[in-house]
């Protein structure tokens, strides 16, 4: 009986360890799954006859060419004999028309290469800063025009924030601040009790917390917490088009989006600054008590005979100019974002960073000028 074969069949054979594939039949984008499927089931070297091909289309030329390539990254040998002129030509023009991997040779930076990078970091920083320069004007004229125009203020929405911002920033600020004044005591305990000096302990606590690390650490919490949730929710409303929304329908965005939140920072801020002083106080004063024996009452009396007011006005004067950094950052950066999740994430990162290094630069500065007026 003789045997029907499909029309178009592969025979596949071992001889001599070469793998031979006879193609016997119309070849087109019909059948191409399988004729891949069988010239990937080859391996080693490879022969294919396609004497008995009738008809040859540019998507089986393409899965010849493909194993050809497959093959000869192997190391491996791949023949095709028996092409007649046309199938041969179609071949070679598939060849041809595959694309090529560009090799680019790296290119070796000189001096005008690395002054041109530090020009365009110098450009890029002075952007952002006037962009925030400018974030600050639109603040500080939307922030008039709402005083003289009360009834355009958003109440709801600056309590709100205040809640968001201040309320339920209290216990880990708290907490924060607690165990800096337990660290202060205990360091400043090991050092001088060498020397006889415990009873200063006091002193460098209030000195520290009062003055610096108080409302440092409490902008730092603020920024991360804060400015993050900023750039995230403006940056939300951006992506699903609220803004333009808000904007169609006459809604300024600075005086809706802008004023509540940088407002309830300049609110909150100083608050929270105070609540981080007490509770750092309370931490000093407690190990003070534990590790050295100064009870209470003695922490309070040295505490106010000889720390200054002007320790505490000196941290609180920071606190407003802190709140319009982290406020404006986070504001700035939600504006910014694009039409994606990834634009969103990438710009809530950079404001908290952004945010925390220009509030540590900030108190830098401060510390700087109150040493130099001698306060």
């Amino acid at each position: 009986m003789t045997e029907i074969l499909p029309l178009t069949h592969v025979k596949i054979s071992q001889r001599d360890g070469v793998t031979h594939l006879a193609l016997r039949g119309a070849f087109s984008l019909v059948n191409l799954t399988d004729l891949v499927r069988d010239l990937q089931t080859a391996s080693g070297a490879v022969a294919v006859d396609a004497s008995g091909v009738t008809r040859l289309d540019t998507s089986a030329a393409w899965a010849i060419v493909m194993a050809e390539k497959a093959s000869a990254a192997k190391g491996f040998s791949f023949v095709v004999t028996g092409l007649t002129e046309h199938t041969e030509a179609l071949l070679n023009t598939v060849r041809k028309a595959l694309p090529k991997p560009e090799i680019v040779a790296p290119k070796s930076k000189n001096l005008a290469d690395y002054l041109e990078q530090i020009g365009r970091s110098i450009a890029a920083a002075v952007t952002f800063l006037l962009q925030l320069l400018g974030y600050l004007g639109l603040f500080l004229h939307r922030l008039v025009r709402s005083v003289l125009h009360p009834r355009e203020f958003r109440f709801t929405a600056l309590v709100h924030h205040c809640h968001e911002v201040g309320v339920k920033a209290v216990p880990i600020v708290a907490l924060m601040a607690f165990l800096i004044g337990v660290v202060l005591a205990f360091q400043g305990a090991t050092q001088l009790r060498q020397f006889g000096a415990e009873v200063f302990v006091v002193d460098l606590i209030a000195v520290s917390i009062l003055r610096e690390l108080g409302i440092l650490l409490t902008a730092i919490i603020v920024a991360g917490r804060t400015a993050s949730a900023f750039t995230a929710a403006i940056g939300s409303m951006k992506m699903r088009e609220e803004i333009d929304a808000m904007r169609t329908l006459g809604i300024d965005i600075a005086s809706a989006l802008f004023v509540p939140r940088i407002l309830a920072l300049l609110l909150m801020l100083p608050i929270l600054g105070l609540i981080a002083n007490v509770s750092g106080l309370i931490g000093g004063a407690l190990m003070s008590w534990l590790e050295l024996g100064i009870s209470p009452g003695m922490f309070q009396t040295r505490l106010v005979e000889n720390t200054g007011i002007w320790h505490l006005l000196v941290g609180m004067i920071k606190a407003p100019f802190f709140a319009l950094i982290i406020g404006i950052i986070g504001c700035h950066a939600g504006m910014q974002v694009g039409n994606n999740a990834e634009s969103l994430g990438q710009k809530t990162s950079a404001s908290v960073v952004a945010s925390i290094f220009a509030v540590i630069v900030a108190d830098a500065i401060f510390s700087v000028f109150f040493a130099q007026v001698g306060v």
